[in-house]
């Protein structure tokens, strides 16, 4: 058998080689010089998306990134602990270009508990940043990468337990816009994450809500919610559009266990990036994006109203907490949608 299988080794580890070699040397090969040029990135609270930014070339872009561990609402008359990227849940949006260098600065402050890193997914490098971005509380972790890759991509904290630091809220989006072929511009861009919250309590139980391992090896969550919180985007905190405007969504899907149905009520899609990668759908009204994955929506609203946001794994949204609301104003289009009710006879 030794004898039969040296035949196939030594075929394949040249052609592992070459292929490997051609890849690699295709890829440094179309990194295009920097200008030289430097300018502090500006990093957005959720469900704000930075405004694209006008460069002449790549640039060096500078992350400046704080962890915080802070609680916060969880739902009415609960509290939960969170671990953050930047204070919020989901972390602060980043935008950068296809081609920028990316000097990452994570700080810990000393009043943190736990040591925390980052892995970003659009990192083309071991760990996505994580072993050089494994920060001590007290201290300052500073790495760089190019931005090879354009795309939409989910960042976490991959410190020991990862699931615990995702589940405690340390996520968030990247952006790179292709430089070549950046998005169309619209009226409103949105960022939105779904995740899920393992409490060792129940479903609306009030107090400060502990972590619940067991639960979270079960994937059993006790919330599945949009935002890093129940009703994070309801009521006056819902997105905000007017008839005829067009809408863009950077939606992602945190974890740390379940993949996302995602569907807008009463809305259609008109682009879905799917995973946000290349390949763009046409006329979706759902669309399912993986755990630690990330898409792109845009859809343009037709009639005024309240659209809810949900997971269509539709237990998740009445009875765990996954929805959020577009709330649309603006003239009604009788052509388009009739709201008004009436009733006939049926014998």
């Amino acid at each position: 058998m030794m004898s039969r299988s040296k035949p196939l080794a030594a075929f394949l580890l040249p052609l592992f080689c070459i292929t490997s070699f051609i890849a690699c040397g295709k890829k440094s090969g179309e990194l295009p010089a920097l200008t030289g040029a430097t300018r502090e990135a500006v990093l957005t609270e959720p469900p704000m998306v930075p405004a694209r930014v006008n460069e002449d070339g790549p640039q060096k872009v500078v992350v400046h990134l704080e962890v915080r561990e802070v609680v916060k609402p969880l739902t009415n008359g609960a509290t939960y602990t969170y671990w953050t990227f930047g204070g919020c849940v989901p972390g602060k949006f980043i935008r950068v270009t296809e081609g920028d260098e990316v000097e990452f600065h994570l700080s810990n402050p000393s009043s943190s508990k736990m040591p925390h890193s980052i892995d970003l997914h659009a990192v083309s490098g071991p760990g996505g940043g994580a072993e050089a971005s494994f920060t001590a509380p007290g201290h300052t972790s500073v790495f760089s990468f190019r931005a090879t890759t354009p795309g939409i991509y989910v960042y976490h904290c991959a410190a020991a337990p990862v699931p615990m630091h995702i589940a405690n809220g340390m996520y968030g989006l990247i952006f790179v816009e292709s430089r070549s072929n950046p998005l169309p511009p619209v009226d409103h861009e949105y960022y939105i994450m779904q995740s899920e919250i393992y409490t060792t309590g129940h479903y609306g139980d009030t107090g400060l809500q502990e972590f619940s391992f067991d639960k979270g090896l079960a994937e059993q969550p006790t919330y599945v919610v949009f935002n890093g919180s129940v009703g994070s985007t309801l009521g006056p905190t819902a997105l905000k559009a007017k008839v005829g405007e067009t809408v863009r969504l950077f939606v992602g899907d945190a974890g740390p266990n379940l993949a996302s149905n995602f569907h807008i009520i009463g809305q259609i899609f008109d682009n879905v990036y799917e995973e946000g990668g290349t390949n763009v759908n046409h006329d979706v009204s759902t669309t399912e994006i993986p755990v630690g994955g990330a898409t792109i929506v845009e859809f343009k609203i037709r009639a005024p109203g309240t659209y809810h946001i949900v997971d269509h794994a539709i237990f998740r949204a009445f009875n765990q907490g996954a929805v959020a609301d577009i709330v649309a104003t603006g003239p009604e289009d009788s052509t388009v949608y009739s709201h008004q009710q009436r009733y006939e006879n049926y014998q």
